[in-house]
């Protein structure tokens, strides 16, 4: 079968279509014939050599896709041959078939596509896991998304809106804070001529936002403690703006406030397994109704997965990226 591989670390040319084993599924696996596959800045990462996939995984990037059941493992129970579904991976979805655990697949929902479900498994777990399952996030509650334009951030602000949380977000361009707003944002924040502190401070009478959802990094984080309410809580899912940050701890202590960095890949299965099961429950109902929907940017071939990297080191997306492999 294909396979976008990486046979030497680097830029977007460095994404090779190889031709590559097909896969077997183990005992609780399936096969799914890849419709199309989510592009993600983790992906990035893993084409420069800086994010490798864990072990057990295909070396070649890719970590949601939508597509057919093709094959059922011995003791699949949850899915039969022909169904159409969507699946969160540790790697491997750049390619024409994948082999994923039973418990990290989710049925395509009926007002998604087959190609733009593929846009949802990794961004809703990501969203779900931290905002909810971790931070705790309620309705009633305030939220502040950097990165309102991303994949990430379009589902943030679309979920927290329909469970009642309201939500603030950045963005880089007047095109992009306005998008946050149609997507349900009280107030889109343009970092490059806003200071985000500033503004949700007036935003919230002084009071702060009870969570912040950051993907930045770097000096961000200072002003994550700054923004922050009382007890509030600061969830780090990426460092796009750098490792390395300086916060006044004293002002966290005095917030009674949490910082909490996470990855989603990396986790052992039973926790991602559990993840998928809460989505399924909680998030896909939501998706089922039209009220969270994956917002497309571009859809590439197989063949121009350079592109697709290209598109999203630019910064100039809105939404997701995906490629179409049938």
């Amino acid at each position: 079968m294909r396979a976008i591989t990486v046979p030497t670390p680097g830029g977007p040319d460095a994404l090779v279509l190889s031709d590559v084993d097909e896969p077997t599924p183990g005992p609780f696996e399936v096969i799914i014939d890849v419709a199309a596959a989510g592009v993600n800045r983790a992906d990035v990462a893993q084409r420069e050599g800086k994010y490798p996939s864990p072990d057990g995984a295909p070396a070649w990037p890719g970590l949601e896709v939508s597509g057919t059941v093709v094959e059922i493992g011995a003791s699949v129970a949850a899915w039969k041959v022909g169904d159409y579904v969507v699946a969160l991976l540790p790697g491997g979805g750049y390619a024409d078939r994948v082999a994923v655990d039973e418990g990290l697949v989710l049925p395509k929902p009926r007002r998604v596509d087959l190609v733009e479900a593929a846009g949802l498994p990794e961004a809703v777990a990501t969203v779900w896991s931290n905002l909810f399952m971790s931070a705790g996030l309620e309705a009633g509650e305030t939220l502040l998304v950097h990165g309102g334009t991303s994949g990430v951030g379009t589902i943030a602000i679309q979920l927290a809106t329909a469970l009642g949380v309201t939500v603030y977000a950045t963005a880089g361009t007047p095109e992009k804070v306005a998008m946050t707003e149609q997507l349900g944002a009280t107030r889109g924040i343009n970092y490059r001529d806003e200071d985000f502190v500033d503004v949700i401070a007036q935003a919230t009478g002084g009071r702060g936002v009870d969570v912040v959802l950051d993907m930045i990094g770097g000096d961000y984080l200072a002003r994550d403690v700054n923004a922050l309410a009382t007890g509030g809580r600061i969830m780090v899912i990426a460092a796009q703006g750098g490792n390395e940050a300086t916060i006044n701890v004293g002002r966290l202590m005095q917030k009674r406030g949490r910082i909490w960095g996470t990855t989603l890949r990396a986790r052992p299965l039973e926790e991602r397994r559990a993840i998928i099961a809460q989505v399924r429950e909680h998030v896909w109902p939501l998706v089922e109704a039209g009220k969270v929907r994956p917002l497309l940017d571009t859809v590439e071939t197989l063949d121009f997965t350079h592109r697709a990297h290209q598109r999203m080191e630019s910064g100039e997306h809105i939404g997701k990226i995906l490629l179409a492999v049938r």
